[in-house]
């Protein structure tokens, strides 16, 4: 007769946020979903409290949104974005750049706004 393999495995009692269950590094994701219409989220890690600024920029480099601009206590964060720029106008589609800067770390990424 067939015997099954068996699985076993210990369960770690340990897993509480005092056990530092935190980014051990600086990260920006891509931001999802993307392309996007209207609204898009931006993923963030920060391993220690940080002044944290983050902004959208049009293809050309012009700034279009400030998104955040804050001291943050560590963690994975998020932020979302609605398509619009700092007056609460829409933007139009196309092409936009986003940057984080917190601490000694900074990363752009690309993004496709569709309409």
């Amino acid at each position: 007769h067939d015997v099954w393999p068996s699985i076993s495995f210990e369960l770690q009692h340990n897993l509480k946020l005092s056990n530092n269950l935190l980014p051990r590094t600086f990260a920006l994701h891509q931001n999802f979903p993307n392309p996007f219409n209207p609204i898009t989220t931006i993923h963030f890690d920060l391993p220690t409290e940080s002044n944290v600024k983050i902004s959208v920029y049009d293809i050309l480099g012009r700034s279009i949104k400030e998104l955040v601009n804050e001291k943050q206590s560590p963690g994975f964060k998020s932020i979302i974005w609605g398509a619009t720029n700092n007056y609460g106008k829409r933007v139009s589609a196309g092409i936009y750049l986003y940057s984080i800067e917190a601490k000694n770390f900074s990363q752009t990424k690309k993004m496709v706004l569709l309409k």
